[in-house]
């Protein structure tokens, strides 16, 4: 028992100590890992002070940077500020330079207004003394003076009108003439062309007079069969060895005379013959006719037109006025139109084609109603010619409007061509007849005491009344007088009217 109570005691002692001893031990553990953890904690503690540092630093830097870039904007701004400040300044006194002249002329407006009104007020008290003075001179009553005031100062005006009408038109007409002259020159001096006057043929000649039986045939079956396929008559018993070619179609007896050329030289005349050369020979006319229009286009250096209208073109070969040939006059006016358009700065295809198609109504004329220029203008809309063709055509004898300078150019080209010493001609009966109407035009009117055509009818001179006629009316009368030629009289070129209105006073000493 006692063994046992030793033991124990030992034993216990022994759990002790190791409990003892197991405790230091963890004691050492637990310190030095608590020195560990401290050392840990320390290192965290200095890296975050560290990534604190930067972080600040960090942050200096964006801060520094975003205050830089602020700052640039700012002066920036100030300088886009400065600039719209110097910009405004610039047109404050732009705007006060203006408004200075503006506010001159208000203030001259002004003293004008007030001119104005005191010289109302004058002449109102001069018209009161007038009233006045007629009353009492004349002992009228206030109507019937008003009557004689108002036709007085009328009077009065209408001197005035005509004095400042006539200087403003003297001074235009002197502007225009040296500008136009100048122009017109140098387009005469560069288009000498020479211009032969062409005739349409209307005859044919014979071998000899039997050929007229074969062209007649049995019953007069050939010559009528020959009338009909043509649409022309035939004159054969008139003419020794020639038969004439009646008809007021040009085109239609140039084709007479190619069918009848073929068929008398052949010398088989039938009427089943004249269908197939007639055929034959208007294929070959329609190609002539092609040829000559486009001979016109490549001369002029115009881009192709659509056939039709150049077939016609071509027509204008066979047609003649006052013995000009209208395709040669055609051209002749392209050309001046090109110089005149040249001079003035125009658009040169227009002022040429414009002038090229300005008759091309006559080419169809004998066969439609109406003007030439009007046909001209309606063929030119229906091939889609621009505008400022169709106005130049309908409006180069002036039965439109013209709206473009083309047309103006074309009517001026059209006037040099057909005006040129040599390029027209006429009968002598019909040149007597012409001056006669024309003078018949200007004694029409009342107040003309005599009319003179002179210059070969291009210019009439007016002798007029003093008495009736007054300066304004004169010049209105000019007017009158040039519109109403215009309108009603066939001539070429064109007329000068000249009013004459002279006061003669006359005694005698004795």
């Amino acid at each position: 028992m006692t063994f046992d109570i030793q033991g124990l005691v030992a034993f216990l002692a022994m759990l002790i100590l190791g409990f003892a001893i197991g405790f230091v031990v963890r004691q050492y553990l637990g310190a030095g890992r608590l020195r560990a953890a401290e050392a840990q904690s320390h290192k965290i503690l200095e890296e975050a002070r560290t990534q604190k540092k930067e972080a600040l630093l960090e942050a200096e830097k964006e801060a520094l940077k975003l205050r830089k870039e602020a700052e640039e904007e700012m002066r920036r701004l100030r300088s886009d500020l400065r600039r719209q400040e110097e910009r405004l300044q610039r047109r404050q006194e732009q705007l006060d330079r203006r408004v200075e002249p503006l506010e001159a002329r208000e203030r001259k407006a002004e003293h004008k207004e007030r001119e104005l009104a005191k010289k109302e007020e004058d002449l109102e008290n001069l018209r009161r003394q007038k009233i006045q003075e007629l009353q009492r001179l004349a002992n009228l009553s206030q109507e019937e003076a008003k009557q004689l005031l108002l036709q007085s100062i009328e009077a009065e005006a209408r001197e005035d009108a005509a004095r400042v009408l006539r200087k403003d038109e003297e001074e235009t007409k002197e502007q225009a003439n040296s500008m136009s002259r100048e122009i017109l020159s140098t387009v005469m001096q560069r288009c000498a062309s020479e211009y032969v006057a062409e005739n349409t043929v209307s005859t044919v000649p014979l071998p000899s007079d039997e050929r007229k039986g074969r062209i007649i045939g049995k019953q007069g079956r050939n010559i009528r069969a020959l009338e009909n396929a043509l649409g022309v008559d035939l004159i054969i018993d008139d003419t020794p060895e020639a038969v004439t070619i009646s008809s007021f179609d040009p085109v239609r007896r140039e084709l007479a005379r190619m069918v009848l050329t073929r068929l008398i030289m052949d010398g088989r005349i039938q009427p089943a013959r004249i269908e197939r050369v007639v055929e034959k020979t208007q294929q070959e006319l329609d190609s002539v006719l092609m040829e000559e229009g486009e001979r016109a286009l490549y001369e002029l250096g115009l881009p192709p037109m659509h056939p039709e209208l150049v077939k016609l073109i071509g027509r204008l070969k066979y047609r003649t006025s006052y013995g000009q040939n209208q395709l040669e006059h055609a051209i002749e006016v392209a050309h001046i139109a090109s110089m005149l358009a040249a001079e003035l700065g125009v658009n040169l295809q227009l002022a040429k084609e414009a002038a090229l198609l300005h008759d091309i109504g006559k080419a169809v004329s004998h066969e439609v109603e109406g003007t030439h220029a009007q046909i001209g203008a309606d063929l030119a809309r229906k091939y889609g010619r621009p505008p400022q063709v169709i106005n130049a055509i309908a409006a180069h004898h002036h039965e439109e409007e013209q709206k473009y300078v083309e047309a103006v150019i074309a009517e001026i080209a059209d006037a040099i061509s057909g005006a040129r010493p040599g390029a027209r001609r006429e009968s002598l009966e019909s040149y007597l007849k012409r001056l006669k109407a024309l003078e018949e035009v200007a004694t029409s009117f009342p107040g003309v005491s005599e009319a003179y055509a002179i210059e070969a009818g291009r210019e009439i001179r007016i002798i007029v009344r003093p008495g009736e006629i007054d300066d304004l009316a004169a010049i209105r009368l000019s007017k009158e007088i040039a519109k109403k030629v215009q309108e009603t009289q066939e001539y070429p070129g064109q007329v000068k009217v000249t009013v004459i209105r002279e006061v003669r006073a006359m005694e005698y000493a004795k």
